[in-house]
């Protein structure tokens, strides 16, 4: 049977996840070196966390390679940029600016390779777009590293100028906190010209970003005060999305989720809002509240795996379009109600 035009674009489309499944095992191997090479506690814990989501989404991009149905190899120029780059990090001539450097450009290409995988499942057809929809979290978590990889550059590169480190206090880190998941924000919500247009998959996901940021920046907090500030944001930000998805989410789709289902997601915040409770009543410096920082890290990583992939397809395949954007706008009124 001749090849057809869509089954060239198909095959276009799983060298292009060979291609992203290459550099994501590439980006993995850079963080390892990068913190051998490392004694920052601050950037350690970073990258430590980068690290980790990182594994995990090298195991997403082979999924829906897996799931997509048509296996490829890398292109071959990508595959010789790839042994290239390997020995970047290993150069003693780099200064840890310019290693930094070369791995935000890596995180920017990927992003970039993630958006146009997206488009081109949207142009080839239903059953592309659903077998890769997972990519969109690879591409959501992408973004947040580069928004912390611009931060660490800043430090680094203050620190090899100067000798010193830059004045970024409290506020300052509470901000880029917050900044990481509005870059999220902005890209979604600028799909539209009035910001009203969102689908509630979208502010479910940047909600889930934000507070793995917020995780990540309590761990690389300096002092009891900047914890106590960010262990607040997060609290507040945790629990007012809970109950804003008990309240217009969960008995939307509990009829064709399934009773089970949802009642798990129910069931993971009660335990989520217990040890938050109990962590605000801690002293933060002490272990223990390290401890249950990692439970809730935990929790929330099993919860959003479960929302941003099966839940999110039953979304998909069971709500229209519009639906899913009314549902935006009563989620993003009952937010506005519990935060007032």
């Amino acid at each position: 049977m001749p090849a057809t035009l869509n089954d060239t674009k198909r095959s276009a489309i799983a060298m292009k996840l060979a291609d992203m499944q290459a550099i994501q095992q590439l980006i993995i191997d850079n963080e390892e070196t990068l913190l051998s090479q490392c004694n920052e506690k601050s950037l350690v814990k970073r990258l430590e966390d980068m690290l980790e989501d990182d594994r995990k989404n090298l195991e997403i991009v082979k999924t829906a390679i897996t799931q997509y149905g048509i296996q490829s190899e890398p292109k071959e120029s990508v595959q010789e940029m790839v042994d290239k780059a390997k020995n970047v990090n290993a150069r003693s001539d780099m200064s840890l600016y310019e290693k930094l450097a070369h791995h935000e450009l890596l995180k920017h290409g990927q992003i970039v390779s993630g958006l146009v995988v997206h488009k081109a499942a949207q142009v080839v057809g239903q059953d592309v777009e659903a077998a890769l929809s997972p990519i969109n979290t690879v591409n959501f978590e992408n973004r947040a590293h580069q928004e912390r990889l611009k931060g660490m550059l800043e430090y680094v590169g203050t620190q090899e100028l100067t000798g010193e480190e830059p004045d970024q206090g409290l506020w300052g880190r509470v901000q880029d906190a917050v900044a990481a998941a509005t870059g999220l924000v902005g890209s979604a919500v600028s799909q539209s010209a009035d910001g009203e247009n969102v689908d509630i998959m979208d502010l479910i996901f940047m909600d889930h970003q934000k507070a793995k940021t917020l995780i990540s920046e309590i761990r690389s907090a300096e002092n009891s005060e900047q914890m106590t500030a960010l262990f607040g944001q997060l609290y507040k930000d945790l629990l007012v999305h809970a109950k804003a998805e008990e309240e217009v989410v969960y008995p939307a789709v509990r009829s064709f989720y399934g009773e089970e289902d949802t009642q798990e997601l129910y069931d993971e915040q009660e335990q989520l809002e217990t040890v938050l409770n109990e962590m605000k009543n801690m002293d933060n410096t002490g272990e223990g509240f390290m401890d249950k920082l990692r439970q809730v890290k935990s929790l929330i990583g099993d919860h959003t795996r479960q929302e941003e992939s099966t839940m999110f397809a039953s979304m998909r395949n069971n709500m229209s379009e519009k639906e899913r954007k009314q549902m935006a706008q009563q989620f993003k009124e009952s937010k506005q109600q519990l935060q007032s």
